[in-house]
């Protein structure tokens, strides 16, 4: 069950982090911005290429960011993407693009990045315990409030 994979991935995610080893195919449209590696697929439940080599629980946290993309986009990022990547929120560390017709163009930057796996591994937790949004919101902003870089520019709830 995703879940409960999920919840294991959350606690081990920091230890399997790898750069990013990109695979193209022809079906799939990959381009590069910004340093980060970004690829389209027919769906939020089918993976681009460049996570195939990347552990399972990486894979399950991108799996279950495309899922809850209401409240990452409600969550800052403090690794500093904002600046370098103009990202506004932490779904945008997993996912660059929603079309209407159901395909995604995935962004590899949490392949790289340990605190975007972690804020949104613990975001996607503490929501399926029941948690608000706007209770969410406030512990990742107190957790990271010191010692990260400054947030994404994520509206205020």
């Amino acid at each position: 069950m995703l879940k409960n994979r999920f919840i294991i991935a959350t606690l081990t995610a920091g230890l399997f982090l790898t750069g990013c080893g990109a695979s193209e195919s022809e079906e799939a449209h990959v381009e590069h911005a910004n340093g980060d590696l970004r690829e389209e697929t027919v769906s939020p439940e089918v993976l681009p290429g460049f996570m195939d080599e990347k552990p399972e629980n990486v894979q399950n946290i991108y799996l279950a960011a495309a899922q809850h993309r209401d409240l990452l986009e409600s969550i800052p990022c403090y690794c500093g993407c904002g600046d370098h990547a103009g990202h506004k929120d932490n779904y945008d560390c997993f996912v660059h693009e929603n079309r209407d017709d159901g395909r995604i163009t995935w962004d590899d930057h949490g392949t790289k990045c340990g605190v975007c796996l972690e804020i949104a591994a613990s975001s996607i937790n503490d929501y399926q315990q029941g948690k608000s949004i706007k209770k969410i919101r406030a512990d990742i902003d107190k957790a990271y409030e010191n010692g990260y870089a400054e947030p994404t520019p994520t509206p205020a709830l």
